[in-house]
């Protein structure tokens, strides 16, 4: 018997003061059985910390031709490609071709993606945004997950304000230099 996708809903009051962006969001994300509940609250965090006109979550791993998260134009080009976790050199390739943009939010230990990808061939390397969110902000929040909650998100000089309840979880993402 296959396992089913699991639903979790967002109410999230979003305040990105970066790019002054504020906004309600109301977010349905589908965990994959495969997927961590890390790299599921990565992929909404990156969602909410890209936010514009246009993004969206792809269908999941059963489109792996497909970023986790993208951002679309009124035409339907693609203008950012949003991975999560540590994807490989030959996705990130591809991915570097096809869109505008190409950034990359990781849950796992940014210098070990950065030495699986050296020597590799990456289409414009140097433009591909690697972003590390705090692994203790993630610990904290997949401690409080549930499938449904409400929090609001305070962005401001690439620092996380995550409240949940009366509690505020907070850590940075930090910006890693893509050099191949």
């Amino acid at each position: 018997m296959a396992l089913t996708s699991t639903i979790y809903t967002f109410d999230i009051q979003l305040s990105d003061m970066d790019r002054g962006v504020y906004e309600t969001l109301d977010v349905r994300a589908a965990q994959h059985p495969s997927e961590t509940e890390e790299s599921l609250v990565t992929r909404v965090l990156a969602y909410c910390c890209e936010y514009t006109e246009g993004i969206g979550f792809s269908k999941g791993v059963s489109t792996p031709d497909e970023p986790a998260v993208f951002v679309r134009d009124l035409t339907g080009r693609l203008r950012t490609w949003i991975d999560i976790g540590a994807p490989d050199a030959a996705r990130i390739h591809r991915a570097s071709k096809a869109a505008d943009r190409v950034v990359i939010y990781t849950h796992k230990d940014p210098k070990q993606l950065l030495s699986q990808w050296a020597g590799e061939r990456i289409h414009k390397a140097e433009a591909i945004e690697l972003l590390a969110v705090d692994r203790a902000l993630l610990a904290t929040f997949v401690a409080r997950l549930e499938r449904r909650m409400a929090f609001s998100l305070t962005i401001t000089e690439r620092h996380l304000y995550v409240a949940v309840g009366d509690d505020v979880i907070d850590g940075e993402v930090v910006r890693h230099e893509v050099v191949i």
